[in-house]
């Protein structure tokens, strides 16, 4: 009686809900003696086919069936010029984006995004560009930017804020640079020292320099590797004949 009032709910069920129920009654029938082991194993087979079934014709409301997300499908970007985008990715990386302690910690690729982001965060304070406007103007792909800011802020150099919106597209996150030899490096802008120099400002004079030691001539006139000019030597009087004594 039991096992075909339990196969006829079974059958007639319709949503996942029913299931679970109807699963939790096979097994306590089975608890309290009602079914036997075989028919137990029966229903619990035929409960398992049916709930497959009822997954299987479940269909998410308002999104196609080809679709898994309300918003269109990312397109891969492909830089048009990939000679020029390495050219830009290596011009960027060599500029100083960062001190040479900090610089040491990344490849080209990833000094290159560094580079766009410390260049925002100069202009505007922080940088609120999205991650494929950084990867195009650093001439790298998407992932290697995205790792290259996650290493950053794992080092404590940046930090990221995400702005995510619920139900509708989420807001390009705000990187901030918390690094104080960084931000001092940003602040000193074009006179960054570079291999121990310091490079003066455009418009100033410069004194020559040979080797590491600054040299300033002097009023006199004296130049390095030369000597001081000598005066001719008199010319001594012809001697006379003794015969005009």
């Amino acid at each position: 009686m039991f096992h075909a009032a339990m196969q006829a709910a079974i059958e007639g069920a319709r949503t996942l809900a029913q299931m679970d129920e109807l699963s939790r009654q096979l097994w306590q029938g089975h608890g309290a003696g009602a079914l036997g082991d075989h028919e137990a194993q029966i229903l619990a087979e035929r409960l398992h086919g049916r709930r497959s079934a009822i997954r299987e014709g479940i269909r998410p409301t308002g999104i196609p069936a080809v679709r898994s997300s309300l918003f269109p499908p990312r397109r891969s970007l492909r830089s048009p010029d990939r000679t020029a985008s390495l050219e830009r990715r290596r011009l960027l990386a060599c500029s100083g984006p960062l001190p040479p302690q900090l610089a040491a910690r990344f490849t080209e690729g990833q000094r290159a995004v560094l580079r766009i982001v410390g260049d925002e965060v100069a202009a505007k304070g922080v940088c609120g560009l999205c991650i494929d406007a950084i990867a195009a103007r650093a001439g790298v792909c998407r992932r290697l930017a995205q790792g290259a800011l996650r290493l950053a802020a794992g080092d404590g150099l940046v930090t990221i804020e995400e702005r995510r919106h619920q139900g509708r597209k989420n807001s390009p996150n705000l990187v901030r640079v918390i690094s104080r030899e960084w931000q001092a490096w940003i602040r000193r802008g074009g006179t960054q020292k570079r291999g121990g120099f310091a490079l003066p400002a455009e418009g100033t004079a410069q004194p020559k320099t040979l080797g590491c030691k600054a040299l300033r001539p002097t009023d006199k006139g004296i130049t390095l590797g030369m000597s001081l000019p000598t005066e001719p030597a008199k010319k001594l009087p012809e001697r006379q004949s003794l015969a005009h004594r």
